[in-house]
């Protein structure tokens, strides 16, 4: 401003002594012998060349030089320039000496020294900045950003090259890849869509104008030391709240700890409240907080956020976005006088009792740390042995009886034959048929809506959940199947109780007709591995085979495990007020690894009794139709068979052959039931070998 205030009075003075002293002589000689005319001294005296002549050759938009380089200077354009006011040789003092006309003789650049008369206090600091050298070691000049030296205008116009709108795109010229990021950011969209300059920042609201640094030099207004300070300038209530948070004591201290830039990005700044960035921001925390990330991620609350759960808590939610506190803290929101007020203002747990035991839920629990809760450790090695014993078993169970029935059928020792003539068998009634057909559309309903869950972190997991509807229409579904579960397993008991209170029918819980495992199962477990290994004949098989009662006790088990444990994470402010909190911890825990043991049992073994063993493969439509050639029915359970002989009802059991419509319907249900579940099967052992689940 001094420079420009000198330039002034310079000016008025040059006009009162050209008034005064007349015409001067000149000439081309004189005016070469002339000392130079600096934009300091140009004033004092009539410009030697005044701008007019300078027009009549340079005002040519063809005007070019030797180099084929523009010389065009619009007269237009200068007068409404920011340099409107200065003569053309007070800049381009050259001219006062070098004959360029006709021969068109370059005059070279203008020189610092002759902007630092006027803009002293721009250069200065931009002498020090980055940008004073480029690559090579050539200094930037200030035509590089404002622009034409002829014709940019004050930056307070929003025609400038550095006026807010339009120094993005000058900056981006050069930092294209940073320009990437902040034009998909909030704070180009304030910019560029909501118009909003003076509140939006733009280039050089951030990084400064003229003394720009890298953004790990000391003094750079982006640096670790300063970046807090220069986004408190538009956000200073967030700037209060951080400066007495535990990351901003940290930098107070001049520590190392998080900043804006550190969870925010540099450039590409987002809204944090999007689906995208909410599950985003814990493996973001996770950065510093590893192991607190790890218990989070396990947990329901992470497994939700992660599959994209708007309402899911995460991190700030419980710890706020920038006030966080340790526990210790009264003021922090996690402090167990303050726990109440942010569960409760949660978008799950809004209008529920948020009673003293279920503040005592662990959100960062690790079950495998006896000493935070010896409880929830051991269910957790509990099912874990479960997971792996049945897993084992069974697994060893089925590659020993697909390669001696892969042997047995090349050997011609039976073959498969599901539909044939001959009267048929009835083994299910309607209404087990039916029950059945329930069991598999809400099983396999509650195995797709449930396992995007269980292994949120497996990379199809958040697509499966989007293709669903999103996680709060997985939910529904969830609970929906849930109840169908609950439904079809009440049907079942009461068909149990009606048989056995009311019809008093025997053999229910012991014997030929029972589902109740006895000895006959251990002796044919035993010689059925014995076949498995060439040493004996296969089992005579009754009504029912061990293989088969396991599966039927496991819907009992699972239906309890799964469908009290589900009941409690689905009504948490009614459990927890006669359960401790820990108890929601250990309900999710059994949940999670019971839902796996059901939907790996029975996708891969219960299929393979049922259906993919050689026997049987592709399919055995019998739960479908309801019944079976007696030929078959002989050779798969030849005592039951032996039973209605002896009896003389074997006849009693006689039904129609299953038309050709249901055995269509069989075959397209029944298959597309396996393939989904094979499908399935596969996500599973995917999401296992990318290391999604955790066993220890």
């Amino acid at each position: 401003m001094s420079g420009i205030r000198r330039l002034a009075s310079a000016l008025a003075l040059s006009t009162l002594l050209g008034a005064l002293a007349g015409p001067l002589a000149a000439g081309a000689q004189e005016a070469a012998a002339a000392p130079p005319t600096t934009v300091a001294n140009a004033a004092t005296i009539e410009p030697a060349i005044p701008n007019s002549k300078c027009f009549n050759c340079h005002d040519d938009a063809e005007m070019t030089d030797e180099a084929g380089k523009s010389v065009a200077v619009h007269e237009a354009q200068f007068a409404v320039s920011a340099h409107k006011k200065l003569d053309c040789v007070g800049c381009h003092t050259a001219a006062l000496g070098v004959k360029h006309k006709g021969k068109r003789q370059p005059l070279g650049p203008v020189s610092f020294d002759v902007c630092m008369e006027c803009h002293e206090d721009e250069i200065t600091p931009f002498q020090g900045s980055v940008h004073a050298r480029i690559k090579g070691g050539k200094p930037a000049t200030c035509e590089g950003c404002h622009g034409n030296v002829h014709t940019f205008v004050r930056s307070n116009n929003p025609a400038a090259a550095m006026a807010p709108l339009n120094q993005v795109r000058n900056c981006g010229v050069c930092h294209e890849d940073m320009m990437e990021g902040y034009l998909s950011s909030v704070h180009a969209k304030s910019l560029f869509v909501s118009g909003l300059t003076d509140a939006a920042p733009s280039c050089s609201d951030c990084h400064g104008s003229h003394d720009i640094q890298r953004h790990d030099a000391a003094g750079a207004r982006t640096s670790h030391k300063m970046s807090p300070e220069t986004c408190g300038e538009c956000h200073k209530g967030i700037l209060k709240e951080w400066d007495e948070s535990a990351h901003g004591a940290l930098w107070r201290e001049g520590k190392d700890g998080p900043v804006c830039s550190t969870c925010h990005e540099a450039h590409a700044i987002q809204d944090p409240t999007t689906v995208a960035m909410r599950t985003q921001m814990p493996s973001d925390c996770g950065n510093c907080h590893a192991d607190l990330y790890k218990s989070f991620h396990d947990s329901f609350h992470g497994k939700s956020t992660a599959v994209g759960r708007r309402q899911a808590a995460m991190c700030s939610d419980c710890h706020t976005p920038h006030h966080n506190l340790p526990a210790s803290d009264p003021r922090s929101s996690v402090h167990p006088d303050n726990l109440a007020k942010t569960c409760g203002a949660s978008s799950c747990h809004v209008g529920h009792e948020v009673n003293a035991s279920f503040l005592t839920f662990m959100p960062h629990s690790d079950p495998m740390d006896a000493e935070q809760n010896p409880w929830v450790h051991y269910i957790y090695l509990f099912m874990t042995l479960l997971l792996l014993g049945v897993f084992g078993f069974f697994g060893l169970h089925a590659l020993l009886w697909l390669q001696r029935t892969l042997v047995g059928r090349l050997r011609g020792e039976f073959k498969v034959e599901h539909f044939g003539p001959g009267p048929y068998v009835r083994r299910f009634t309607t209404t087990q048929m039916w029950l059945h057909v329930s069991i598999i559309l809400s099983f396999l309903l509650l195995s797709v809506t449930g396992l995007p869950l269980k292994f949120a972190a497996a990379p199809w997991a958040p697509g499966l959940m989007q293709a669903l509807g999103g996680p709060e229409i997985a939910s529904f579904l969830h609970r929906f199947a849930a109840i169908v579960t609950f439904g079809y397993f009440a049907v079942h008991l009461a068909m149990l109780f009606r048989d056995v209170a009311l019809k008093r029918e025997k053999g229910y819980f012991w014997g030929w007709r029972s589902m109740t495992p006895n000895l006959k199962d251990v002796e044919d477990l035993w010689a059925n591995l014995k076949y498995f290994l060439y040493l004996g004949p296969r089992p005579v098989l009754d009504r029912w085979a061990y293989w088969e009662k396991f599966d039927y006790l496991a819907v009992f088990w699972g239906v309890g495990m799964i469908g009290v444990s589900g009941l409690m994470l689905w009504y948490p402010d009614f459990f927890t007020q006669f359960l401790p909190g820990w108890a929601l911890n250990a309900a999710y825990l059994i949940h999670s690894d019971e839902a796996l043991l059901a939907t790996g049992f029975i996708f891969l073994f219960h299929f393979f009794h049922t259906h993919l063993r050689p026997e049987s493969f592709p399919m055995d439509p019998v739960i479908f139709t309801g019944s079976m050639p007696l030929h078959r029915f002989k050779e798969d359970r030849p005592l039951e068979y032996q039973r209605l002989v002896d009896s003389n009802t074997l006849e009693q059991y006689f039904v129609p052959p299953p038309s050709k419509a249901q055995i269509q319907v069989a075959h397209v249900f029944g298959f597309t039931a396996v393939a989904i579940g094979v499908w399935l099967a596969f996500l599973i052992f995917r999401a296992l070998a990318s290391g999604a689940m955790h066993l220890f």
